[in-house]
């Protein structure tokens, strides 16, 4: 009757519930039972599905109370066979559940992995801007500066993505081995899981500079030395484990380097900039000789307005 629609007898739908809580409650039992030895990875999916499962159980009991009262309001009849098909999908989703720390871990890892992908194709999407004559002004056009920071973002994140991609060849090479999932084992996944979703977060940080100017350089310059150290990290926790490949190496070499570029890149900007800053205000103690409106001003220097300006000062002298 529940499944046609009509309203179920309240000796059925007693019954039904009854035996439906009963069979929760015990899953609940078996739940709790499965969180013995599990690591935080995993104790957390397993609670989100549960939870998944609880709340789609909840909303078919109240969809059936109110089918049965007539008490939902006019227009928003209770949709039993929707209601329990949401049911259905949870548990069809409990049932792909990750079931080993290793395989939990594994798989946030391969998340981390997706992230600074996202990160790496934001960063091919940064163009020039376009001139005016050409085509319209666009919101996501870029300066040269941004576009050769956005540079160095992307192949960080490359070569970061290469890393984790490394580690997590790893550790499905660690599941066709069946490791006994002791408490020090776990911890040290789970450590080295908390450094590769660290370096995930650290080039979204980067990434994200790019893309709100103007450029934060000494925000930057902190997160890649922040990034050379969680790497330090990563490498020693791999060892640690020793379960380290042939390719780790090489492709934390690569990462490594592509961070000290971009470092030395962003050294230089500074430097730059605070001879600029430096200078800005001898420069325009300059130019109130020739134009006493001349004013200093705190935004960096426009040299072709500086230009300008002194040839237009000086062409109106006599």
């Amino acid at each position: 009757m529940l499944w046609t629609g009509e309203s179920p007898k309240a000796e059925s739908l007693t019954e039904t519930m009854e035996s439906y809580f009963n069979a929760l409650h015990g899953f609940l039992l078996c739940f709790h039972g499965s969180t013995l030895g599990a690591g935080p990875t995993l104790s957390s999916i397993i609670h989100g599905s549960v939870k998944q499962i609880v709340d789609s159980s909840f909303r078919l009991f109240q969809g059936s109370v109110s089918l049965y009262e007539g008490s939902y309001e006019k227009g928003k009849k209770p949709s039993i066979p929707q209601l329990s098909g949401a049911v259905s999908e949870a548990c069809f989703s409990f049932k792909k559940m990750p079931i080993t720390n290793l395989v939990a871990i594994g798989n946030a890892i391969s998340q981390v992995a997706v992230i600074i992908k996202d990160v790496l194709n934001e960063m091919k999407k940064v163009k020039p801007a376009c001139p005016l004559s050409e085509c319209e002004a666009s919101g996501d056009d870029f300066s040269p500066k941004q576009i050769e920071v956005a540079k160095m973002v992307a192949d960080i994140a490359s070569e970061a993505m290469m890393v984790i991609i490394v580690i997590r060849v790893i550790t499905r090479t660690m599941e066709e081995e069946h490791p006994k999932e002791n408490s020090g084992f776990v911890d040290s996944l789970e450590k080295l899981l908390k450094l590769c979703q660290r370096t995930g977060v650290l080039i979204e940080e980067l990434g994200t500079c790019v893309y709100h100017p103007p450029l934060k350089i000494d925000k930057m310059i902190q997160t890649v030395k922040v990034l050379e150290g969680n790497l330090d990290e990563v490498k020693a926790q791999v060892e640690h484990m020793k379960r380290s490949s042939n390719a780790f190496p090489g492709v934390c070499r690569k990462l490594r380097d592509a961070i000290k570029l971009m470092e030395v890149e962003l050294d230089k900007r500074k430097h730059l900039n605070q001879i600029l800053i430096s200078h800005q205000k001898t420069i325009y103690n300059t130019l109130q000789l020739f134009d006493p409106t001349a004013s200093p001003t705190d935004e960096k220097v426009n040299w072709n307005d500086v230009l300008r300006c002194l040839i237009t000062s000086l062409n109106k002298q006599p």
